[in-house]
């Protein structure tokens, strides 16, 4: 078996999309912290392994690979055997739709701007920009919303069985959850807070998002 190692800050929503994916499929790997905050991703070092010096990256016995897409698919077929990824081609499509969804359309307004505001700027010291939160929260909710139209539950978003897009958006609900407004968001999405009420309790989810 491959030698697997995450670079990346434990705190990213992607870094644990993908280490969510390593523990429920029982793969072992190192995690070797990226201090983001203080602009480890920005070394010399870093920038070799990502050029962009975005969070994760993954190495496998030295050959490097980032974009959680690309790893998460990776993994999916080389740990999981495909565990995560519906046969059914329609439901494959959802998959990567929600995927879409979640990096084009929710965590945008979701993490940089809501939670970002809500939980790390008073952490330092800040005062949160309200308006920031306020202009965040409609577009958050569209995204939202589109997802929820398109969850089959039972108890996961597509089913009876995980698939890639619940390790991409259980890390978004981890934050958001912890802000005022996650009720409003969330308002019209009752497949949503049924899912997420749900998987918060998988010892995967405690372990890596607590």
């Amino acid at each position: 078996m491959a030698t697997l190692t995450v670079h990346g800050t434990p705190v990213s929503t992607y870094v644990r999309t993908v280490r969510l994916l390593l523990e429920e499929a029982g793969a072992e790997y190192d995690l070797k912290s990226v201090d983001f905050f203080k602009g480890e991703n920005d070394s010399t070092e870093y920038r070799a392994k990502h050029p962009f010096g975005k969070v994760p990256t993954l190495e496998v016995d030295g050959e490097l690979l980032y974009e959680t897409v690309a790893i998460t698919g990776y993994l999916d077929t080389v740990v999981a055997d495909n565990k995560f990824s519906p046969s059914d081609p329609m439901l494959q499509a959802r998959m990567r739709q929600i995927m879409a969804i979640i990096d084009s359309y929710l965590y945008s307004p979701a993490i940089t701007s809501i939670v970002i505001q809500r939980l790390i700027v008073p952490s330092q010291g800040g005062t949160p920009n309200e308006d920031k939160v306020n202009n965040a929260v409609a577009p958050a909710k569209t995204a939202v919303d589109a997802i929820e139209s398109l969850t089959v539950g039972s108890p996961y978003l597509l089913g009876s069985e995980m698939s890639i897009a619940d390790f991409h958006l259980i890390p978004i609900f981890t934050y958001l959850s912890m802000t005022p407004e996650f009720d409003a968001i969330t308002a019209q999405a009752p497949k949503l807070r049924t899912w997420w009420d749900e998987v918060s309790k998988l010892p995967s989810v405690k372990k890596v998002c607590a």
